[in-house]
């Protein structure tokens, strides 16, 4: 019985594998229907929610996106995919003009992946649009301090952490 089950979970991951690979020769619009009907098939399987919301996003329906990031981060992801469907909820978010609820998001995302500084950069996005510019640009000038080797912008590291400090 336990290869019966492993068995039947092969299909629909064959499947969207399929799908997300055929994806990287540009063809959304025309895999759009073909993961709605692997949904149709399989309504409660996180990854296949993941894919269709990313799907939505690029072809920029963020309101279609919407339930399809929540399902997925509800049903679980394992983690790569979870730090991905944050950052995409919280991006559809800001896109829907939900910047609280966005904020919010991201703020979890980065809790939940401290070594994940792509949080704070969209966060800053975030920031921005809520016209929180200080705020976003501190942050993002603090992500590149504390990500970047470029020799040039680490022996300014300090004058640029100092006036990302004062900025008002």
């Amino acid at each position: 019985m336990l290869l019966s089950a492993a068995v039947s979970l092969t299909p629909w991951k064959e499947q969207l594998e399929a799908i997300v690979g055929a994806r990287a020769h540009g063809q959304l619009p025309e895999l759009l229907p073909r993961l709605q009907a692997l949904d149709a098939q399989h309504p409660n399987v996180a990854e296949i929610h993941h894919q269709l919301a990313w799907t939505f996003a690029v072809l920029e329906k963020p309101a279609e996106a919407l339930p399809h990031y929540e399902r997925a981060i509800a049903l679980g992801l394992p983690p790569n995919e979870l730090s991905g469907a944050f950052i995409g909820l919280g991006s559809t978010l800001r896109a829907l003009g939900q910047f609280e609820r966005s904020a919010e998001v991201l703020q979890s995302g980065a809790s939940q992946f401290p070594d994940n500084p792509e949080f704070a950069v969209f966060l800053a996005l975030t920031l921005f649009a809520q016209g929180r510019q200080a705020d976003a640009l501190r942050l993002v000038l603090d992500t590149l301090c504390d990500t970047t080797e470029e020799p040039g912008l680490t022996a300014y590291q300090r004058a640029i952490r100092r006036a990302a400090a004062d900025l008002k």
